[in-house]
């Protein structure tokens, strides 16, 4: 049997937090959580669009307990501001950090700490949250740790020597390097976690190919209105909704018996579609020195080095 949110778990007293729960992906992870009695904060840059995507979640849910926080990922400042005031807010700790948000294929731009974007926002934005938020992970039993990857970190190259693709940016090379990371940071933080004799576990998952707005960001940025209109038919055509492609992320959420680095995707074709299973990943996903050597450039970057003692 196919596993769906009807599969998912009592989880009244476990405290969850989704970055971009505002629309899509995050939303749908939000809602299903939230209505499984999770107490849950949406992590959003912009909070009037949150706090109507926690409306909804109430209307469906009416004693959810939700609440909705500013998070910039672009920004690290708004991100030790929000990790510190999370952490004094909520002293018992936090069961499941979602790191769902991120940006796509994007025109160059830069962080406001000058990161390139897609890098910036998708991989060390989320390093450093959870860097920030791993005391609140530790306080809490078997805690989880999810970060959405893509099979599009197939794609990806992990370039060392030019992260932020000063030298040469292609928005879909550094969209892959993003996903990419994505991978390369789970296998490296279970790894650490094991060292540390800690319960925390780290797992990533990928949505396929869902409707969401992610897809026509970049075209809207751009100014490419036929663009807009030709991903908007190519998600009603072959896409699957944002509701199905969050399962992944849900079933690594929750799912019990997952070792620590599951990477979980859906089990249609080309892994485009369908419902949740673990999956593999590509050979430089897995290469143990990259994923290292991208750890110490990421604290490096960020100024976030992880308590594990």
């Amino acid at each position: 049997m196919p596993w769906t949110t009807a599969d998912l778990p009592d989880l009244t007293g476990r405290r969850a937090l989704v970055t971009g729960a505002n629309s899509g992906l995050g939303y749908e992870t939000a809602l299903a959580l939230a209505g499984c009695g999770a107490q849950v904060t949406l992590a959003v840059r912009d909070t009037a669009k949150g706090e109507q995507a926690a409306a909804g979640i109430r209307k469906a849910h009416p004693t959810a307990a939700i609440e909705v926080s500013a998070l910039d990922l672009a920004s690290l400042a708004s991100i030790r501001e929000f990790a510190a005031a999370w952490s004094s807010d909520h002293p018992d700790g936090l069961d499941l950090l979602i790191n769902n948000a991120g940006v796509m294929a994007l025109p160059q731009r830069v962080t406001a700490d000058g990161f390139e974007m897609q890098f910036g926002t998708n991989h060390l934005g989320h390093f450093a949250l959870t860097g920030l938020l791993l005391p609140a992970l530790v306080a809490r039993h078997r805690s989880r740790v999810v970060t959405v990857s893509s099979f599009a970190h197939r794609m990806g190259r992990l370039n060392l020597d030019d992260l932020m693709g000063k030298h040469r940016y292609r928005a879909w090379g550094a969209y892959g390097q993003s996903k990419l990371a994505n991978l390369l940071f789970t296998g490296e933080l279970q790894r650490r976690l094991d060292q540390a004799h800690l319960s925390v576990k780290a797992m990533a998952a990928h949505p396929g190919y869902a409707h969401t707005n992610l897809q026509s960001a970049s075209a809207k940025m751009k100014g490419q209105s036929f663009q807009v209109r030709v991903t908007d038919h190519m998600n009603d055509v072959l896409a699957q909704s944002a509701a199905m492609g969050a399962l992944p992320t849900l079933f690594a959420a929750t799912a019990p018996g997952l070792p620590g680095d599951s990477f979980v995707g859906p089990n249609g074709f080309m892994e485009m579609r369908g419902y949740p299973h673990l999956v593999g990943r590509s050979t430089r996903a897995a290469d143990l020195a990259d994923a290292a050597a991208l750890w110490t450039a990421s604290e490096q970057l960020t100024g976030v080095v992880y308590p594990f003692d």
